[in-house]
């Protein structure tokens, strides 16, 4: 049996991987917020978790070694929120609190699974965006947020190949994992997927199943979608380029 953990794996994509997965063998744990509806079985531990409280990641992740014998395969840093708006309209605390859910969170759940992961030779997968590799119209702290994560597990990578561990970076395009609960605070921050501006929306299970067939791949680097692999070449041919027709496609809505 081989093990997975996915922050934020409630939501849409976290559970279309969660039952891609399954399907194909492997025994899951979720972690999210809230875990009503998912049930626990031989193949799927949902786990209630605050990730941006240090105690209850520390407490589901023991729980996350425990089940699965101490060697995870697989971990997926898929939790995340976004923040819609201008930056002169947002303040400094709701930047904050995208970093530490986008962010810090994935870092501090990475470090706590160095050891599982190395025990299984396994691959780290972060679920970036493709405002993690380019810019993204009154999505300051959120491409921010994502740079970082790129930034961080890029640089991990060269650490953990020492230990047989591949580390792999996912960046969708739009996802539509909350269409039609476009509910957000005052500050902006928004469930992932939910905006309405995006571009050629993905389904959950059609993003899933390609981050899946790269991983298979061992790729480094998965565009996941039209949009995400046409603006990866664009924006390394001419980012100048890229910005321009990004504004034109979203920033003109």
């Amino acid at each position: 049996m081989r093990y997975a953990v996915i922050s934020g794996g409630a939501g849409g994509l976290g559970r279309a991987l969660s039952m891609q997965l399954q399907a194909g063998g492997w025994a899951v744990a979720l972690l999210d917020l809230r875990t009503e509806g998912l049930e626990e079985s031989a193949t799927q531990l949902p786990l209630a978790c605050d990730l941006t409280d240090r105690g209850s990641l520390t407490h589901a992740l023991a729980r996350v070694t425990e089940w699965s014998g101490g060697a995870v395969d697989l971990a997926i840093y898929n939790a995340g929120v976004t923040q819609i708006g201008a930056f002169d309209a947002t303040d400094a605390a709701s930047h904050r609190r995208v970093f530490e859910i986008n962010y810090f969170a994935a870092v501090e759940m990475a470090r706590a699974l160095l050891a599982p992961v190395r025990a299984a030779k396994g691959t780290h997968l972060a679920i970036s965006s493709v405002a993690g590799f380019s810019p993204l119209y009154h999505r300051t702290a959120y491409a921010a947020s994502k740079h970082a994560l790129e930034g961080f597990f890029s640089s991990l990578r060269s650490e953990e190949r020492a230990h047989g561990v591949h580390v792999a970076i996912a960046a969708p395009s739009f996802v539509a994992t909350n269409i039609g609960k476009p509910e957000r605070g005052d500050d902006g921050i928004a469930r992932p997927g939910s905006a309405g501006d995006g571009v050629d929306y993905m389904t959950p299970d059609q993003a899933a199943a390609e981050i899946l067939r790269g991983l298979e791949r061992r790729r480094d680097f998965i565009p996941v979608g039209r949009v995400a692999r046409l603006a990866w070449r664009i924006n390394r041919l001419s980012p100048r380029l890229f910005q321009k027709l990004m504004e034109r496609n979203i920033g003109g809505r």
